[in-house]
């Protein structure tokens, strides 16, 4: 019942979360296309017919398909759980983020299934334990029981990113604790009203705030790597040696390839670039820190001429990488 009472005073926020169609490797046409989202989706939701679209009537909001996609077509804020996760470095036990079904103190999000990796990596930066609290998720009508093993994958790709900075994020994942219960009072029927009213009071002044994400404008080249890839790039903090390996999955080419355009034309984030020279050669660029290792270009490559090599130097984010130089072709 309290939880109907806060979606109609809107305190869940946006539902449906962002869909970006040119990030859409289903869009983008790959080889195999993706139907991650859908597979994620306890609620078939999401229907996949060229491109991606969610049921406003089946959708929660539980965010399981953005955790899901590869490539940040799907996605919910993601500076407003790190802003959480900020704002509570002072206490002493860390910070604290709790879905909507545990009753517990600490910051609240509709669904732990929101929750992305640069929120954890974030947490590690600032040197902040993460307590991340989720509900009886096998009786939740919202994310369901997939939930615990997604943010679980979450977390251990948080780590993994983190690994070179040698300072891996304190980060816990529970279940609700009835001894850590906020402010939980038995009432009479007469006093029901008044404490849901109290109750929507405390979970409102605890809940994360959203802010409605926009509509990308494509022609903006910023904003075709998703925020969360951004923000991953930021949280590697403190800063590995420049020759540290990172975990940044990415796309490497060998000699087979036939410059041909597809690799870059299938890219979600164009983070491939593909340049005819005057004298008929053909360079293939890569700009590490826009890739989201969602492979689509290796699926796609006709020669199979793309391998994706997870490890690169922490100083391959900060120029583009040559990944190929065919010469001039036209001799």
């Amino acid at each position: 019942m309290l939880e109907s009472v806060f979606k109609l005073l809107g305190d869940y926020g946006n539902v449906l979360p962002r869909y970006t169609g040119p990030r859409c490797l289903s869009e983008r046409l790959s080889v195999g296309g993706c139907d991650l989202c859908q597979q994620a989706c306890p609620h078939v939701a999401i229907i996949i017919f060229q491109s991606v679209t969610i049921s406003p009537d089946a959708c929660t909001g539980c965010g399981l398909c953005t955790q899901a996609c590869p490539s940040g077509a799907l996605e919910y804020d993601v500076t407003a759980p790190l802003s959480a996760v900020r704002e509570q470095k002072s206490q002493a036990k860390g910070a604290k983020i709790v879905c909507s079904k545990a009753e517990e103190g600490g910051r609240s999000v509709p669904c732990l299934g929101r929750l992305s990796a640069s929120t954890v990596m974030a947490a590690g930066a600032w040197d902040t334990p993460l307590t991340l609290v989720h509900g009886d998720c096998a009786a939740c009508e919202l994310g369901g029981p997939g939930v615990p093993a997604s943010v679980q994958g979450v977390i251990e790709t948080a780590q993994r990113l983190r690994a070179p900075t040698g300072r891996p994020a304190q980060v816990t994942l529970r279940p609700h604790d009835p001894a850590q219960e906020s402010g939980a009072e038995r009432v009479s029927r007469r006093g029901v009203f008044g404490a849901m009213a109290r109750g929507a009071g405390r979970v409102a002044a605890q809940a994360i705030p959203e802010s409605p994400l926009p509509f990308i404008d494509w022609s903006v080249p910023a904003d075709h790597v998703p925020a969360e890839w951004r923000w991953r790039v930021r949280a590697l903090r403190p800063a590995p040696a420049p020759d540290a390996a990172i975990f940044w999955p990415a796309p490497v080419v060998d000699d087979t390839c036939i410059d041909c355009p597809v690799c870059e034309n299938v890219c979600p984030t164009e983070a491939l670039t593909r340049e005819v020279q005057p004298d008929g050669g053909v360079t293939l660029t890569l700009s590490l820190e826009s890739c989201t290792g969602c492979q689509a270009c290796a699926r796609s490559c006709p020669p199979q001429a793309i391998q994706m090599q997870e490890h690169w130097r922490r100083d391959a984010l900060e120029v583009p990488i040559l990944l190929r130089d065919s010469g001039n072709i036209l001799q």
